[in-house]
């Protein structure tokens, strides 16, 4: 049976004479190599979408592709097996497959981050040591049980017991692949809690470490004895790069970078250089891949970073990187696990196996007083297998280091690490329901003496700016506080963990760091406008942090975030800003979609704010004016503005509407809005109960004792009355409207007016004031309160666009 799996393939050469030692390239090397290449890129694709429920790295499905290959699966039909890796096409695939890993080594050192290694903090190094330490001590404990159990099989033979095994054995068992926690961390929703601060910081060093490890050790299993010379020589290369080479490029790179003179030619030169240190240190005898990550690692961050992953990681980790981990799964035969009969001890280590770094996380974890669930959930987290202990594998099969039983159970135990992190974590720490068992977090229920917490969410500096206005208006005090996270949100477009990196902490005062990226260029304006606000006024507290997502799921990071701060609110951008010519025009459609994501689950109100110039309006005499119809919406509305009306020269004016007659008939076809967070029903009665409640109340706390509040109700018949209504108030004027969106609303009036709305986030009232044909110069704020559901926003989204024009002409 070993016969059947050859260490070596007999190339022949044809055409000794020529430059290409092989046949004709292009009608006999190109076109497997094209098939192989095709034939990876299209299942792995097809194993992501097939893994993405269950929320797995791309590593998984490259891996799957060469397990696919093996022999009880499409390796017994010899013909397909032949077809897609022909002996004669095996060289070249190997040589592509190391050229991608050697560049994904590169981009790997490019995306890590000195500054926060260098100053690490105790905890997350403390993590990290501990889940280096315990595997090197526990690990060849349970090399040596495996042989032992295993025995001696002549189907399946093991290697002789050498240090090199030994050694290989327990290095991969301590490695930590960065790039996939950021990746699991992302996609299970937990990159901006505590937790996820945590273990991403924790797998930066520990991922760290692994290098420095296999700088160190791996040497040993490749050169023997002489390897000393090859680490001694490793070092002094690493540090000339990096106080040397690190200097000059830094240099170069931070003055072409800052006049834009980039050309073809010069990023090239630069690019080269990832082959030249790869060759060093192939040179000095250590891997291929320690130059690679070593020139990614003193290469300056920002522009040139950012630009260079966009350009070569669609390349290098769509096409050229699978082709390295469809190798490794094609070398995992299970077969010779479970061949032999002691094949539940087996089971039992790879388990063991499993089991190392999540013990030594959660000792650790329990000696800083985390909970044990945080202390489980890290340690799972942690142990995540990358890039790393797949090329260790690789090299001790390559070596002859392992052999295939040894190889087949290491190899399991590190897929099977890493494959159960997401699902595990969904079951004992579920991230995504821990908000639902929440309280209610809304303004209304807010006592006065509380400090209130919210979430303002902005895409750039201006919508910095217009959140600063408006957060001004919240009456801070000493005796009721402001403490706001602003939420600056950046959507993915590359690889997790370089993004991720580029976003840890403020980019502000890195020495040698001038060109910062775009998205960093604009953190930096939004910290200074929030930490002017809290500069500003003592009562308010200000915290910036950014989240790195696709804008599909942004909103549950808002979400987590929300859950974790405690906020009573969150403060959206309107997805429209306004013009020299006074017109609100669409900046980016998908903010809408963001918007509308977020107010379907929140865990808190939320707010919707419309900027129209509101940072030129006098905060010494601003004018507030609340249309009030009725509903949990139109109460937080109002809660707000009474609120805001606490600050000395702001007027309120508070405007009732009241259906009457065909207006207030119920429309029987709207279907239950009991379809949020808390499931509960809409009770119509119930509902005009505690409207008056809370309208008597603001009436005799407010109105009777505050000349600058006002109160007044109008009478509404018909769906034209409304209309008519806003027009007459918009002609009095005021500076914003604070408005509730509406969503438990179920008159026949409203159901009706609904079907012309542009902007189904805004409800009825709000869409009315922000469109353009209603010429309000005034800034507008739609409030959803927390607990009733979130707003259904398919809802007639065929007639809105038809019908559009009929809305305009309404209003």
């Amino acid at each position: 049976m070993t016969d059947t799996i050859p260490a070596c393939y007999n190339i022949f050469k044809v055409n000794p004479n020529q430059f290409w030692k092989t046949d004709k390239v292009l009608k006999t090397e190109l076109p497997i190599l094209a098939i192989q290449i095709a034939f990876v890129a299209v299942l792995s694709c097809l194993f992501s979408i097939i893994y993405k429920p269950l929320h797995q790295t791309h590593l998984i499905s490259q891996i799957s592709v060469g397990f696919l290959l093996t022999q009880p699966l499409l390796g017994r039909f010899t013909e397909i097996f032949e077809f897609i890796f022909p002996v004669n096409g095996v060289v070249n695939v190997e040589v592509l497959s190391h050229i991608g890993l050697i560049y994904y080594a590169f981009l790997s050192g490019l995306e890590m981050d000195l500054n926060t290694i260098l100053n690490v903090k105790k905890k997350a190094a403390s993590i990290a040591i501990a889940g280096i330490v315990f595997p090197v001590l526990v690990a060849p404990c349970l090399y040596a049980l495996f042989r032992k159990v295993y025995g001696h099989i002549m189907m399946f033979p093991l290697e002789e017991s050498t240090y090199n095994a030994y050694i290989l054995w327990t290095l991969i068992l301590t490695v930590t692949g960065f790039p996939v926690v950021a990746h699991t961390l992302s996609e299970l929703k937990l990159l901006y809690t505590g937790l996820g601060k945590t273990a991403l910081t924790t797998a930066m060093i520990s991922d760290t470490y692994g290098w420095i490890l296999f700088t160190l050790f791996i040497p040993f299993s490749i050169n023997g004895k002489g390897a000393i010379y090859t680490v001694l020589c490793t070092i002094i290369f690493v540090v000339v790069c990096i106080f040397v080479v690190r200097p000059l490029i830094q240099w170069f790179i931070d003055r072409k970078a800052d006049k834009d003179e980039w050309n073809d030619n010069q990023l090239l030169f630069i690019i080269m250089g990832v082959l030249a240190c790869s060759c060093i240190s192939d040179f000095l005898g250590a891997h291929a891949i320690v130059g690679a990550f070593v020139f990614g690692l003193i290469l300056p961050h920002g522009k040139f970073a950012e630009m260079v992953m966009s350009i070569s990681d669609d390349f290098v980790g769509g096409f050229l990187v699978p082709l390295f981990f469809t190798g490794t799964g094609m070398r995992l035969m299970l077969t010779a696990i479970f061949s032999q009969e002691s094949w539940p001890f087996t089971i039992v280590i790879i388990l063991l196996l499993c089991a190392l770094k999540i013990l030594s996380t959660l000792f650790v974890t329990c000696f800083f007083g985390m909970r044990i669930r945080d202390g489980l959930t890290l340690g799972l987290i942690l142990n995540n297998k990358g890039v790393m202990a797949l090329i260790m594998l690789n090299i001790a099969w390559d070596s002859k280091i392992f052999f295939v039983p040894t190889y087949a159970v290491i190899t399991s135990a590190v897929l099977l690490m890493t494959i159960i992190v997401s699902p595990v974590i969904n079951v004992v720490y579920k991230p995504r329901q821990r908000f639902e068992q929440n309280k209610l977090k809304t303004i209304q229920k807010l006592r006065v003496d509380v400090e209130l917490r919210f979430i303002a969410c902005v895409h750039n500096t201006r919508q910095a700016a217009s959140m600063v206005n408006i957060i001004e208006c919240f009456n801070a005090m000493r005796v009721s506080p402001v403490h706001v996270f602003a939420l600056y949100l950046v959507e993915l477009t590359g690889r997790v963990a370089a993004l991720v990196v580029a976003h840890i902490g403020k980019p502000r005062s890195q020495l040698g760091e001038q060109n910062l990226t775009r998205s960093q260029e604009e953190l930096e304006s939004i910290h200074n406008t929030f930490d002017a606000l809290g500069e500003a006024y003592d009562a308010i507290r200000v915290e910036t942090l950014n989240v790195v997502s696709a804008y599909k799921i942004i909103h549950e990071d808002i979400y987590h975030s929300a859950d974790e701060k405690h906020t009573s609110l969150i403060l959206l951008p309107f997805h429209k800003q306004l013009t020299l010519e006074g017109t609100l025009e669409v900046t980016n459609v998908v903010h809408k979609d963001i918007n509308q994501n977020v107010m379907q689950g929140a865990p808190c109100s939320v707010g919707i704010f419309v900027d129209r110039d509101f940072g030129l309006v006098s905060k010494m005499n601003l004018h507030i004016r609340v249309v009030f119809v009725g509903g949990p919406d139109d109460r937080e509305a109002l809660a707000i503005a009474w609120r805001m009306a606490g600050r000395p020269g702001t007027q309120l004016s508070v405007v009732r509407i009241l259906l009457l007659g065909e207006a207030a008939k119920v429309d029987a076809s709207v279907p239950d809005e009991a379809q949020g967070i808390l499931s509960a029903v809409i009770d119509t009665d119930k509902q005009k109960e505690l409207d008056e409640e809370y309208v008597s109340t603001f009436r005799l706390t407010a109105v009777n004792n505050n000349d600058s509040i006002s109160y007044s109700e109008i009478d509404v018949h018909s769906g034209e009355d409304i209309t008519t209504v806003l027009n007459e108030i918009e002609k009095i004027g005021c500076d914003i409207y604070i408005v509730g969106q509406g969503n438990c609303r179920n008159s026949k009036v409203f159901s009706n007016l609904l079907e012309w709305c542009e902007c189904l986030e805004l409800g009825v009232i709000g869409d009315i004031l922000v469109s353009n044909n209603f010429g309000s110069r005034s800034s507008v704020l739609v409030v959803q309160q927390y607990g009733y559901g979130g707003m259904v926003f398919g809802y007639n989204l065929n007639q809105k666009a038809t019908n559009k024009g009929t809305f305009e002409s309404v209003v």
